[in-house]
């Protein structure tokens, strides 16, 4: 017969750190401690140090969530530091960076591990506290996966010290072609073009193309490199992705899906800034994707959960302090009349129209860190592969395409091109907020549904995996610079 360890409401409390009357307040106890009772059991216990033996399908192996002994105050401690970090995710991320605002999961742990012990079925209320998704559930097997293999695996492009230089040919280009095409450097089409050239010239696809030349310049140049086309050690470093880079990589793109609620709102536009692509979702379903503009790396675009409340036509903009002291302190009159800039009140304001850095319309959002998407008159910048060029404010691809589906959806389109043909600033209010989530994600999915390990333009992904217990050399940021002075 198992042995049964009796935990109190009081003590899974203080366990978690709040207090007895805290406990009641939040799940609204009533009655005596000892109707709240609960027990650990022989079979409960064995199902959490499963699980916790199992945490490396969430990628956190690296953790310690080690059970000591058979006490039931240390089976309680375990059970929920472990269910919090499959809940709410293991580490913190508003005490990782200086801005994080996105809504996260509210779980009650401690009511959930007394019905749970209560249950005896501990292992289940465990299983469904993590994202229940399809896409996590591709990043878990794919890191499960990677972490079958050898622990010192060789890496997937050999570093043989020879420099391959443009219209060289070398066994290692099919890889580091299929590695450009994963970055975005390269299409798909360009690859298969190189490799039927190659094999009637008898290279066997083994040639360095002019595409793939393209493609390099272009990556070396979005790093800071010397745009040669010479792919050396510095390129391999970004194209040459270990199994164990893309294992921590995926480890931390599952953290930033825990930190996320698990019914977001139906209708909301997701902006990966990592990836700088836009996502809007109607009802529930993804109705419409388009590329952005985000913040370059001394200038990031933060991680925010804000609301979009307003069109506004034709906006002008008030230059922030840092752009004016910055970037036009220095310039002339003349500059100012150009770009149909005047003085007001001691700021620098850009009046209306196609020179305006805002572009031709401007998507309000509520917050203190005055980020908003809006329109853009540098439209190249959408062709680039690295769109991390803005200096915090999120530009839209199309902006005045997508200001006209939402003002048609959201009913005030009559109102909205009313307001673009006064030519001036106008402000149109949506009938409801829609929320806007600035996220973070260095791991996409192609179109089988395979998860693809890009790189991590502002080197986030770094204090997120030491902190998961993870050790390895450091992402590289981009290094891009504004391309204007807009914001």
């Amino acid at each position: 017969m198992g042995r049964n360890w009796v935990v109190t409401a009081s003590a899974i409390a203080l366990l978690a750190g709040c207090s007895v009357q805290d406990q009641s307040a939040q799940n609204g106890a009533a009655g005596t401690e000892a109707a709240q009772q609960a027990s650990w059991s022989d079979s409960t216990a064995d199902q959490l140090r499963k699980a916790i033996a199992g945490r490396a399908a969430h990628g956190l192996d690296g953790k310690d969530f080690a059970v000591s002994g058979d006490d039931p105050q240390a089976l309680t401690q375990a059970a929920l530091a472990y269910a919090g970090a499959l809940a709410q995710g293991a580490t913190d991320p508003t005490k990782l960076y200086d801005v994080y605002t996105v809504a996260r999961p509210k779980v009650d742990l401690k009511q959930g591990l007394q019905n749970a012990l209560a249950a005896g079925d501990v292992g289940k209320w465990l299983d469904g506290l993590a994202p229940q998704d399809a896409n996590y559930r591709r990043l878990s097997e794919a890191y499960v996966a990677l972490r079958k293999q050898p622990a010192q695996a060789k890496p997937a492009v050999p570093e043989t010290g020879d420099l391959i230089k443009p219209g060289a040919t070398d066994p290692r280009l099919p890889v580091i072609a299929n590695q450009l095409v994963a970055l975005d450097y390269l299409d798909r089409a360009a690859v298969q073009a190189g490799s039927q050239a190659g094999a009637q010239s008898g290279a066997q696809g083994n040639s360095y193309t002019p595409a793939m030349v393209a493609a390099v310049k272009t990556m070396q140049a979005d790093y800071g490199m010397e745009p040669d086309g010479v792919i050396g050690a510095e390129a391999l470093a970004i194209l040459n992705m270990s199994d164990d880079v893309r294992a921590r990589a995926i480890a931390v793109n599952m953290e930033r899906l825990r930190w996320l609620e698990r019914s977001p709102p139906p209708t909301r536009i997701d902006v990966n800034v990592a990836a700088a692509r836009l996502s809007y979702f109607r009802d529930g379903k993804l109705v419409d994707s388009r590329r952005v503009v985000v913040g370059e790396p001394d200038t990031e675009t933060p991680q925010l959960g804000s609301p979009m409340f307003r069109l506004v036509a034709n906006p002008t903009w008030t230059v922030p302090r840092s752009i004016q002291n910055k970037e036009i302190a220095n310039k002339g009159s003349g500059y100012l009349k150009a770009n149909n800039m005047v003085w007001k009140d001691g700021w620098i304001v850009q009046q209306p129209g196609p020179k305006n850095s805002l572009g031709l319309v401007k998507f309000d959002m509520q917050n203190e860190h005055a980020i908003y998407l809006h329109d853009t008159p540098a439209k190249p910048l959408f062709g680039m592969v690295q769109r991390a060029r803005s200096h915090g404010c999120v530009r839209v691809e199309d902006a005045l395409g997508f200001a006209q589906m939402l003002a048609e959806q959201e009913g005030v389109l009559d109102e909205w091109n009313k307001a673009r043909a006064t030519g001036k600033e106008t402000f149109v209010k949506l009938p409801r907020q829609i929320p806007v989530r600035l996220l973070y994600q260095t791991v996409l999915f192609d179109e089988s549904g395979a998860p693809i390990v890009r790189n991590d333009p502002y080197g986030w992904n770094d204090r997120v995996s030491e902190a998961l217990g993870f050790k390895g050399p450091a992402s590289m940021k981009v290094k891009t610079g504004a391309a204007d002075v807009g914001p």
